[in-house]
């Protein structure tokens, strides 16, 4: 991508880090399922393709895997690191033609591949039944479409976006008094000449006898991405369940 930003400040950060960790070290780690759904472009050169009318794409599969560390030292961050890896595919047409290699009009198999992997540094300035995170996540990206002419597939056109930058992280959930329910939600945005990535997530939680944690809720992740000639246009969003443990 080449335009790492440079403008965000940690401030936001450190403002939340007046010593209000956790009075306990807490571990944790969940699996998600997430039944997404995909709209938008991928662009290469002067070249675009709507992902649900001209390539049909369709989830194949949606893997997420979240793990945290959260502990007393005031002046340390909590750690969290996150996974989410998204494969769709598809059989369509593309009517416009692409890349200069596949022809206008021609049926084509398009496969989608858009893996995400976040390193999370948060402070809790509440942590009660009111619990607030605060910090920056930095995500790498490394996304890829591969549009291929199913009569001649060695006609083909790959769009590749890939990228590290950082993001401003932020998380609430309430705790309902005298039951294991909650609910809550989690946020990573960053927006920065021309490019932006908001992902976010609502939930209701169930903690089972303190150890096991189950959520379900909605989340939507949009991409809009450029990297050389290449571009990611995407929106992804529907449901999500998850099972976790924690200590």
């Amino acid at each position: 991508m080449g335009k790492l930003i440079r403008t965000l400040t940690v401030g936001t950060v450190l403002a939340a880090a007046p010593g209000l960790a956790s009075a306990l070290v807490s571990v944790g780690a969940e699996f998600n399922y997430w039944d997404s759904s995909l709209s938008g472009n991928v662009k290469s050169g002067g070249d675009s393709a709507n992902v649900d009318r001209d390539l049909n794409l369709s989830t194949d599969s949606t893997f997420n895997f979240t793990a945290f560390f959260e502990h007393p030292i005031p002046a340390l961050p909590n750690v969290r690191v996150n996974y989410t890896s998204i494969n769709q595919s598809g059989n369509g047409t593309v009517s416009n033609g692409f890349g200069g290699v596949v022809g206008i009009d021609r049926p084509v198999r398009s496969q989608l591949e858009l893996d995400q992997l976040d390193l999370t540094a948060y402070y809790s300035p509440l942590n009660n039944w009111v619990k607030l995170d605060l910090g920056l996540t930095l995500r790498n990206l490394d996304g890829e479409v591969d549009i291929r002419d199913r009569l001649i597939p060695a006609n083909s056109e790959r769009v590749t976006v890939r990228g590290t930058l950082p993001m401003l992280y932020g998380a609430a959930r309430l705790s309902i008094p005298t039951t294991d329910l909650a609910v809550g939600g989690e946020v990573n945005y960053i927006s920065f000449d021309g490019d932006s990535i908001s992902d976010y997530n609502l939930y209701a939680q169930y903690d089972v006898l303190g150890l096991v944690r189950l959520r379900a809720g909605y989340r939507e992740l949009s991409v809009d991405f450029e990297d050389g000639n290449d571009k990611l246009d995407l929106t992804l969003k529907g449901p999500f369940f998850s099972a976790g443990i924690r200590f």
